[in-house]
């Protein structure tokens, strides 16, 4: 029975408008998937670009392993994202022509125990829209208050 591990981008939710969400595998060694199942990883910072077709996961952190050895890897690096080549091809098309971005939102392990990795394909927020969502969350907070103390 393997423990799940869920990962979130909280920020990706606030700072970006989410399109369209896909998941991915991520290519990983062996003392990476070590820590991702310790749970020492982040994505907040992370984004996706595409390098001769292909899609890296660049600037996500995963804390090296604590007992590798010299075959460890290195923290902040890329990392090879694996999609069907529609999705790759779809995702690179909106990418180049609407100035969308890629960004991770959960880091996970399936019930098999491989990591994948939940990427949407996002719009950025204005600061108006961002003081919209703070309101919603507001009121939802209060009228759940409300309805508790019934």
């Amino acid at each position: 029975m393997l423990k799940t591990i869920n990962i979130l981008n909280k920020r990706a939710k606030f700072d970006y408008e989410i399109i369209e969400t896909y998941t991915a595998g991520i290519v990983l060694t062996g003392t990476e998937i070590k820590s991702i199942r310790l749970g020492k990883a982040n994505i907040t910072e992370g984004f996706c670009e595409f390098h001769n077709s292909e899609l890296f996961a660049i600037n996500t952190q995963i804390e090296e392993y604590l007992y590798g050895n010299q075959f460890n890897h290195k923290a902040k690096s890329e990392r090879k994202l694996l999609l069907n080549k529609r999705e790759l091809r779809k995702l690179e098309k909106a990418f180049d022509t609407k100035g969308l971005t890629i960004i991770p939102l959960k880091l996970f392990t399936n019930e098999k125990g491989i990591a994948k990795l939940d990427i949407g394909l996002c719009r950025g927020k204005k600061t108006y829209d961002k003081r919209e969502s703070l309101k919603e969350q507001d009121t939802k907070r209060d009228l759940d208050r409300i309805k508790k103390s019934f």
